[in-house]
């Protein structure tokens, strides 16, 4: 959209200029909306969705007066022509709510649509009066029999009368019948709905057409696992393959992952290459940092020649497919000194005052080995249709999800242009943004139309950083347009709770990830209790993959890898309870170390209730407090069942108090128990 519409726009009221002879105002409009949602910035920016999931709609909505407002939600795509329609239900204090499901992928717009409801007006007045023990309501019984006959053919548009509403209408004037079955038949619930299908919308006032954004299913539900590709098959001295990778796939998939992210795969240069724990210098056979792109081998549009051929990607495409994962590649805006636009685009980069190209510093962090793109070029024209054509290119070979590195450092004019550019192709196409950085840079991002966000997730530990955080995440406006996507690690982040390589603590972090977000992923080696900085204080790998060849064993007998299986099968199973991070509901327990959270499906009929231990080396135990009726249980003392999904144990609970222990070293550090109604 260019520009901003004013917040929660309403079609201009049209005013009479006055004259010598008349100072007559024509009123229109005289339905107000205010706190519209999902409605981003006014309107600025596009509300998320998804093919086939609702989008809820609400807002406060009124007039001046007494007269009863109706409201209804229509909505289409941009490149369609014909509305489609849903009513808006009526709450105390004028609020409204309904919803709609968009069908498709792509670009949607909604508007909300108010009129005053006539005959819902004359209806609680007549109630009133009859009640009040008015004797003659004759003139009531007429206008309401107008009214019916009004919302059947409204002014203007010739339309047959259904017969329910000639029927009523009919009632309403017959005098022989009592007025206590008039009235009632004036109110029936037939009626009414026969009347919400059939609205009198002679003033009708609509909002300005706010824009959607409609992705398809794996924007909103997915489990990612990143993997390097050349440590597979690699004996620590030589790169694996495209070839050797596709063998791990469908153990991959096995565990209930469903997107594999491989970082960048593109020639790496040889200039200030970092070696191991990234040192300064490295010997022959390091292979350095993939993100350090381009060497004579090619650039952003070649593979390494170590991984193979641009054949042996495409190959590698198809085994992913065959074993039902999706592939996301990297896609990094930056260069190692040996890429080919250093010397064929050398004002796509920054210079010093003595004029070398300035290299990538985070302070106190140098990457000699990287040179940073400068949007400011005078060549922007130039650069950006390269960029674009980086991404078609993979687009061409099959790739349909990209992760984003350090987008908060790119210039976001180019992410708000390229992405729709893109999505005009390809609506498909999702982008996850990995910025790490200040909230409002994260929030625009995702309102530029990243699809999905890395997020603080792996620095919120404790209960209170948690609830907090979670609360914010799916409880504020950032729902409608920020989708989360919950990473325990990354090869850059060792989080210090992870350390101790306690099998608890990699269960814990992973459960939460998985059962609070409907995105989440981890990096390779997860399932394998990494867990040894390269020095004490740091979040940095020791033996950084990102610097050297990591061949693992995945089948030694520590792995979690049957715990990573179970809880990716337990989403699965519940997807309708955990695909919406927005009915997470915390419940209260006496003990900080334990955390507790419930997950339900919107009739209550399917709920999840987690309790987690936070501590990893301790035994932990505490007082529930269950808000029973969240859980979809009615109150008082009523048994009902928990059973445990990790464990197979079911407990007998008598009402909201219950005590709970969990013991890191005996057992599993939580429960995920599955709320089974009282018998």
């Amino acid at each position: 959209m260019d520009g901003a519409p004013a917040r929660h726009a309403i079609l201009p009221v049209r005013v009479r200029a006055p004259s010598a002879s008349s100072t007559t105002v024509l009123v229109r409009n005289r339905i107000q909306f205010d706190d519209i949602r999902p409605c981003i910035d006014g309107g600025r920016y596009a509300a998320k969705g998804c093919v086939d999931q609702p989008v809820d709609v609400a807002a406060t909505i009124f007039r001046e007066g007494h007269d009863k407002v109706a409201a209804m939600v229509r909505y289409r795509m941009v490149d369609d022509d014909r509305w489609n329609v849903a009513m808006l239900d009526a709450h105390e204090h004028d609020a409204f709510t309904g919803r709609f499901v968009p069908d498709r992928n792509g670009a949607w717009v909604y508007q909300l649509v108010g009129w005053t409801d006539h005959y819902a007006s004359w209806l609680d007045g007549l109630v009133k009066k009859h009640r009040a023990g008015v004797a003659d309501l004759s003139g009531e019984m007429e206008e309401g029999a107008l009214l019916l006959e009004a919302h059947a053919a409204p002014a203007g548009v010739p339309a047959p009368v259904p017969p329910r509403l000639k029927e009523v209408a009919a009632i309403l004037r017959d005098h022989a019948v009592p007025v206590h079955q008039r009235v009632e038949a004036a109110r029936s619930p037939e009626l009414l709905e026969l009347l919400r299908q059939h609205p009198d919308r002679r003033d009708a006032t609509a909002t300005a057409e706010l824009p959607l954004w409609v992705d398809r299913d794996r924007a909103c539900w997915s489990a990612w696992y990143e993997m390097f590709p050349r440590s597979v098959g690699s004996d620590g001295v030589r790169s694996g393959t495209f070839a050797t990778a596709a063998t791990r796939l469908p153990a991959i998939a096995g565990m209930g992952f469903d997107v594999v992210y491989l970082p960048p795969i593109h020639p790496i240069g040889h200039s200030h290459r970092k070696g191991p724990n990234n040192t300064l210098h490295a010997g022959p056979d390091d292979p350095g940092v993939p993100w350090a792109i381009g060497s004579p081998d090619g650039g952003h549009m070649s593979v390494h020649p170590d991984l193979g051929t641009i054949d042996d990607f495409d190959d590698f495409m198809a085994a992913a497919e065959d074993a039902g994962v999706e592939i996301a590649l990297d896609f990094a805006i930056q260069c190692s000194p040996d890429h080919p636009w250093v010397t064929e685009h050398p004002e796509w980069f920054r210079h010093r005052a003595d004029g070398t190209i300035a290299y990538a510093e985070n302070p106190p962090k140098k990457y000699q080995d990287i040179y940073p793109i400068d949007f400011d070029t005078p060549d922007i024209e130039g650069l950006t249709a390269e960029l674009k054509a980086v991404l078609d290119f993979w687009i061409g070979h099959g790739v349909r999800i990209f992760r984003v590195d350090n987008p908060h450092t790119k210039a976001l004019p180019f992410w708000e242009w390229v992405i729709a550019e893109v999505h005009a192709d390809h609506p498909d196409v999702l982008f996850l943004a990995e910025a790490f950085t200040r909230p409002v840079m994260m929030q625009r991002l995702a309102k530029l139309g990243f699809t999905q966000s890395y997020t603080y997730f792996t620095w919120r530990n404790s209960k209170g950083e948690l609830t907090e955080y979670l609360t914010e995440l799916a409880h504020t406006d950032q729902a409608d347009y920020f989708r989360p996507n919950f990473w325990p690690n990354t090869p850059d982040i060792l989080h210090e709770y992870l350390q101790s390589g306690s099998p608890a603590a990699f269960k814990v972090r992973l459960a939460l990830a998985a059962l609070t977000s409907p995105n989440y992923g981890i990096y390779s080696g997860y399932e394998l209790l990494e867990h040894v900085p390269v020095r004490p204080g740091s979040e940095e790998y020791l033996n950084s993959e990102k610097y050297a060849y990591r061949p693992r064993d995945f089948d030694a007998p520590h792995s979690i890898a049957p715990f990573v299986t179970r809880i990716n099968e337990i989403r699965r199973e519940h997807r309708d309870v955990l695909g919406d991070i927005r009915n997470i509901r915390f419940h209260h327990i006496d003990n900080d170390n334990l955390m507790v959270f419930s997950r339900a499906s919107e009739d209550r009929t399917r709920v999840l209730l987690t309790i987690v231990n936070l501590d990893q080396h301790h035994p932990q135990e505490g007082w529930t407090w269950l808000d029973l009726w969240w859980l979809g249980i009615d109150g008082g003392e009523v048994p009902f069942e928990v059973h445990d999904l990790l464990t197979g144990q079911t407990w007998t609970w008598q009402s909201h108090a219950n005590w709970v222990r969990l013991d890191p070293s005996w057992g599993e550090p939580l429960h995920v128990f599955e709320i089974r109604p009282p018998r």
